[in-house]
C-alpha cells in the first residue's frame, strides 16, 4: 500500500494581466487591517480603489523597465499575496509585498521574499532595501527574521484624504543578498 502526504498547492509566478484585481484587494485589505491605526480610518477610506488597480493593471502590463517585477504568491489557483520590487542602483527596492491577511502564516511572505531576492541577484543586485513604517512590528520581526535590518535613514510622508492631516514615518531596512 503506498502512502500519500498531502502537499500544499502553493506557488510564486510573475504576475499576469488580470491579477491587478487580487493585487489591489490584497493591498487594500492588508493596509487596512495591519495600518488602519498608523494611517488613519480617514486616509484609508479615500483611497481610490479603482486608481489602485489601474495603477497595478499598468505595474503588470507595461513596467517601467524588465527590473520592475511584479510577483504573485498563489494558493492552488487563487492569488494571496504579492511582491513588487524596482532596481535601485546596486540594490533592488521592494516595494510592496502583502499577503492577504486569510492566508498569513502559510509560507507566502517567505516565498515572495525569496524569488524576489532569485530575481535580485540574476541582475546584478547586492543589496535589498525597503521602507517600513514605524510601528509596524509585525512587519519588521517578518524582514529581521529573513535577514534584514534598519540602516539608520528615516523620513516623513504625509498621509490623509488632503495629503497633509498626519505624517507617518518610514525607517530604511536593508540587507546584502
Amino acid at each position: 500500500m503506498a502512502l500519500f502526504r498531502e502537499t500544499a498547492d502553493v506557488s510564486v509566478r510573475p504576475a499576469t494581466p488580470g491579477d491587478e484585481t487580487d493585487v489591489a484587494r490584497i493591498q487594500l485589505v492588508a493596509w487596512r487591517t495591519d495600518h488602519g491605526e498608523l494611517l488613519g480610518s480617514e486616509t484609508l477610506d479615500a483611497v481610490d480603489e479603482e486608481a489602485v488597480r489601474r495603477q497595478w493593471e499598468q505595474a503588470i502590463v507595461a513596467p517601467p523597465s524588465p527590473a520592475h517585477r511584479v510577483l504573485v504568491a498563489c494558493a492552488g489557483p487563487r492569488v494571496v499575496g504579492f511582491v513588487a520590487s524596482a532596481p535601485d542602483g546596486d540594490a533592488v527596492q521592494l516595494l510592496a509585498l502583502e499577503v492577504d491577511p486569510d492566508h498569513r502564516r502559510g509560507g507566502h511572505g517567505s516565498r515572495l521574499l525569496a524569488a524576489c531576492v532569485d530575481l535580485a541577484r540574476e541582475r546584478g543586485a547586492t543589496r535589498l532595501v525597503t521602507w517600513v513604517l514605524e510601528g509596524d512590528e509585525p512587519r519588521g520581526r517578518f524582514l529581521a527574521g529573513a535577514g534584514l535590518g534598519p540602516d539608520g535613514a528615516r523620513r516623513e510622508l504625509a498621509s490623509g484624504p488632503d495629503g497633509g492631516t498626519r505624517t507617518v514615518a518610514e525607517a530604511r531596512w536593508e540587507a546584502e543578498i
